[in-house]
Formats: C-alpha cells, structure tokens, sequence
C-alpha cells in the first residue's frame, strides 16, 4: 500500500471511532467532545486536498511507507 491509501484508510478509521465515541445513541459513547476529533480529521484531509502537505503522509514516510506503487510488468 501507498502513503496514499495508508492515509485514507488511518483518516477513515479515525473518524468512525471518533464517531462511536462522540454520538449519545452509541453503546461505545464517552463525550460529545469526541466529535472535535472527527473535525481535525476533516479539516486535516480538506487542507491535504489544496496543499498536498499530510502531516499523518509525513509519518508513514518516516516509517518507510513507499509514496507510490511500484510498477508491474508482466507478461
């Protein structure tokens, strides 16, 4: 997987759980204050979308996560 994909799928999760643990119908609920955490999720991917700058990208580059796939070739 890609930084990329790595990104989608940490920033999806993130919300979800955020989600869980912010919404009172929710057997997992702890505060309504949960729900900040799904907005700097949010506001994180719109700024990523106009600027291309991650900060989670930054990380997974540091952890050795390729930035692209490497190509295939067969046959």
């Amino acid at each position: 997987m890609t930084v990329e994909r790595y990104i989608r799928v940490i920033a999806g999760l993130f919300i979800m759980i955020s989600l869980a643990l912010g919404i009172e119908g929710s057997p997992l609920f702890v505060s309504s204050w949960a729900l900040a955490f799904t907005a700097f999720v949010g506001a994180n991917l719109f700024q990523f979308g106009f600027s291309n700058t991650c900060p989670m990208g930054w990380i997974l580059r540091k952890m050795g996560v390729p930035d692209a796939a490497p190509c295939s070739t067969q046959s």
